[in-house]
């Protein structure tokens, strides 16, 4: 799955707002039955490979962009050092006017991306693809480099985020 700010905004660009990403994506680990394959996290936009052991991608889906949104948009509110603060709640209002489902703020884009990962081959491209998104955006020169990103944990780093490793080896070997 991709998503997206609303218009691109360049919000991942703190510590902070990379953590409450972070911190989300264990709590759903831990609590809510998924399994993260791979991910990169960049300045506007999420790649996030993951499994609901529940059955319920959608769902957990939709609770974990409800959830970040409110709890982003409460940080960048709250952000003393956040210099573009007003600038940013301006445009997220703007544009959670145009939809009939938010309240006040849209924080991310409504539409995702979901690919469906049905074999080793098709894991492997889709994971090469997300792993070399920073380079590619000229951030980094190495995937490995890019500190929020299943590159490391690929190179056996799990310093940021642990993912489930287990089943993409098996789909991976298929090939």
């Amino acid at each position: 799955m991709s998503f997206t700010t609303v218009h691109w905004l360049d919000v991942f660009t703190r510590q902070l707002y990379f953590s409450i990403l972070a911190e989300s994506i264990n709590h759903c680990r831990k609590e809510k039955g998924m399994e993260v394959l791979a991910y990169c996290l960049m300045s506007n936009h999420v790649h996030l490979f993951f499994r609901s052991v529940n059955g319920d991608p959608s769902g957990l889906f939709r609770d974990f962009k409800g959830f970040t949104a409110r709890e982003l948009i409460k940080a960048i509110k709250e952000n003393p050092q956040e210099s573009r603060k007003e600038w940013m709640l301006r445009i997220m209002e703007r544009a959670g006017k145009q939809k009939s489902n938010v309240i006040k703020r849209q924080f991310w884009q409504q539409h995702n991306k979901p690919i469906e990962l049905w074999s080793g081959k098709v894991i492997k491209q889709k994971m090469e693809y997300i792993h070399k998104n920073p380079v590619v955006q000229g951030f980094v020169t190495d995937p490995v480099d890019w500190k929020y990103s299943s590159a490391r944990n690929y190179a056996d780093d799990e310093t940021v985020l642990k993912i489930d490793k287990i089943g993409m080896y098996l789909e991976i070997m298929e090939l």
